[in-house]
């Protein structure tokens, strides 16, 4: 049986236990997924590189969504979804949304010692090590950036009069579960996920189910767009304030609750359609 649904998903914090990086605790669920073809399709502030990678652990071949909506990546070899109107971008077929890194590294810049900010482009990779608990290989993927920069504010943040300042060059803040990142205005996770829910429903006759699973407050647009909203809790306990209708909060932090949260979903549409079948989407 093959569901017609579309799950979109945050990484630090959400599929990934936020201390450890670690995704056992999804594991099962991550596994049932694969066995019903349903894309996966991590939707992250991680850099293209890095979810390159990651891709490669989690056993996935699909579209992914990098630093907050920045840019829409499409394996070449993925048949699915019409790329026509794509440009190539590395090995990728992509659809741009942000400004360049070099744009954005500039605006900084103009603003790092009036803030006392500390960005990704200041740091060493020893240092983004010790800021996120990264290894050495995984933090020079970090540094590699197309869209955005993470930064750190290194005194008390004065954060809506930074917000002010840089949307007069078109930027925006917003915030992850370690990091504020700068990127450009307009650029967030609910724009690059409704144009991806848009290609994958072009090429399939039944309606796509979408699901959202997130943590922090760059995934309020990501959650907002999708049909089921799933909002895990931080590792210690807490929950972001979202005012969102319909969402669901598991009991666990990490990759257990998104797991949990899942296998839910997989056994509310069994239970709702025994015996329906649709198409198969790959």
């Amino acid at each position: 049986m093959y569901f017609p649904l579309l799950i979109f998903t945050d990484l630090d914090g959400t599929l990934l236990d936020h201390h450890s990086y670690s995704f056992m605790g999804a594991a099962e669920a991550l596994q049932r997924l694969r066995q019903h073809s349903i894309p996966i399709i991590l939707t992250s502030s991680k850099t293209r590189p890095e979810l390159h990678a990651l891709q490669k652990k989690l056993g996935l071949n699909e579209p992914f969504i990098s630093e907050n909506g920045g840019g829409i990546f499409i394996p070449p070899d993925y048949a699915i979804l019409d790329t026509t109107a794509f440009e190539k971008f590395g090995d990728y077929c992509a659809k741009q949304f942000g400004k360049p890194y070099s744009t954005i590294r500039a605006i900084f810049e103009t603003v790092q010692s009036k803030y006392n900010i500390r960005g990704f482009g200041d740091m060493k990779v020893e240092e983004i090590m010790e800021v996120t608990g990264l290894l050495k290989p995984d933090a020079l993927l970090a540094r590699q950036r197309d869209f955005s920069e993470p930064f750190l504010f290194l005194t008390e943040p004065r954060l809506q009069e930074l917000k002010e300042e840089v949307a007069d060059h078109g930027l925006t803040v917003t915030r992850g579960g370690r990091f504020y990142h700068l990127m450009a205005a307009g650029q967030d996770k609910g724009l690059a996920v409704a144009q991806t829910t848009r290609l994958f429903q072009a090429g399939f006759p039944d309606k796509i189910v979408t699901v959202g699973l997130g943590d922090a407050e760059n995934d309020y647009p990501m959650l907002k767009v999708v049909d089921i909203r799933v909002l895990i809790p931080k590792p210690d306990g807490s929950y972001e304030n979202m005012d969102l209708p319909q969402l669901r909060k598991p009991a666990y932090p990490g990759s257990k609750g998104w797991g949990a949260a899942i296998t839910a979903i997989l056994d509310d549409f069994q239970l709702a359609s025994p015996n329906y079948e649709p198409h198969q989407l790959h």
